[in-house]
């Protein structure tokens, strides 16, 4: 089940819709076809100037004073002035009541936009909306991040508890069956915490690689082995298809993750005594080598093929398939992938569900 996101709309700092404020800066702004500030402000300069000039020569050439041509001009000159650069200043008005607004912690104002403006003012505008934006998703991410880990913490210490308290009443013995399920409550933990340590390495932005050059069919065996361990009584059957010599350079604790969870994932959503379908071959002419893992009989919407590689964003479970999971072990194969410059991708399959997962072959320092 997907994890639920809500969102607030941003809205506009005048509080009028964005078009309506943009129909209102074309009209305070009659310079704003320039494409550069500087043009606008030079061509109200030379207006200014000019109309200034000519009203002066005007009323000077039809016998008025010089003491009243000139004030009498400049004071034309400050209105048209004024005129022409209140939309400027209108702009900049908006952009500061933003940023006030936004460092109040609300992040879904927005700076009204005039589409036809591309001055420094109009491209600060657009930045200024863009990064509202993602600070309004950075925001929104992080509160779903408190909400699902406090959900995903407490479901498991819950039953623990329950457990734990019906043997210490005596209401429940602890029959190796009982204790299986103690067990596989702690076992759901510490992978959850496993996750969250990976997750905060993410965030990092960067992790240490420990590069070496192994078989890669010896690797897929040594990964798979524990997972037909803990695919217990479900009678799948893990189907590898891989050449012997192929042999590649990575960090194999990462590349394990990896393979875990899209292999796991595969093995979690595909119903009782079917096959799990690991097909690798190499590429090349790209110097790669690609892995497709394939649950046969279910299929993933292309709309949905990018959401489920994102954070506490779980896929659904059809008939015969577990369920649970904490919805960030995709998010966590694809940043593995990504560190050794690889990707990892819901790809169109006849046969069923097929994640590609390509890697290049020999490791490059970035």
């Amino acid at each position: 089940m997907a994890a639920s996101r809500t969102s607030t709309p941003p809205k506009p700092i005048s509080g009028a819709a964005p078009r309506a404020g943009a129909r209102g800066s074309r009209r305070g702004r009659p310079l704003g076809v320039f494409s550069s500030l500087k043009l606008e402000l030079g061509a109200l300069i030379v207006i200014a100037t000019s109309i200034a000039f000519a009203m002066c020569w005007f009323l000077l050439k039809f016998g008025w004073s010089g003491w009243i041509a000139m004030p009498l001009a400049l004071a034309v000159a400050l209105c048209i002035t004024y005129y022409f650069s209140r939309g400027l200043t209108a702009r900049l008005r908006q952009l500061r009541d933003a940023a006030e607004a936004m460092a109040d912690g609300d992040y879904t104002v927005r700076v009204p936009m005039d589409e036809s403006s591309h001055d420094e003012v109009g491209q600060l505008a657009r930045s200024f909306n863009e990064m509202a934006a993602e600070l309004q998703h950075a925001d929104q991410t992080r509160r779903d991040l408190i909400a699902n880990v406090s959900h995903e913490l407490r479901t498991p210490v819950s039953a623990l508890r329950a457990q734990v308290e019906n043997m210490a009443d005596g209401v429940t013995d602890p029959t190796p069956a009982n204790l299986e399920g103690i067990l596989d409550q702690t076992q759901r933990l510490t992978d959850l915490i496993a996750f969250l340590l990976d997750l905060s390495r993410m965030e990092a932005g960067a992790a240490s690689l420990e590069i070496e050059r192994f078989n890669f069919a010896d690797f897929l065996d040594d990964t798979i082995e524990p997972l037909e361990l803990a695919d217990g009584g479900h009678a799948h059957d893990i189907h590898v298809q891989v050449a012997d010599d192929i042999v590649m350079e990575g960090d194999q604790d990462r590349l394990r993750q990896l393979f875990t969870n899209i292999i796991g994932n595969a093995l979690k959503h595909s119903p009782d005594g079917t096959t799990v379908l690991v097909e690798v071959h190499e590429d090349l002419d790209e110097g790669t080598i690609v892995t497709n893992v394939v649950n046969f009989g279910s299929q993933i919407a292309p709309e949905a093929r990018t959401d489920i590689f994102r954070r506490f964003v779980k896929g659904k479970s059809g008939p015969g398939t577990e369920s649970g999971g904490t919805g960030l072990g995709l998010s966590i194969a694809r940043w593995a992938a990504q560190l050794h410059g690889g990707t990892v991708r819901v790809v169109d399959d006849v046969r069923g569900a097929d994640f590609e997962i390509i890697l290049p072959k020999y490791h490059t320092e970035a």
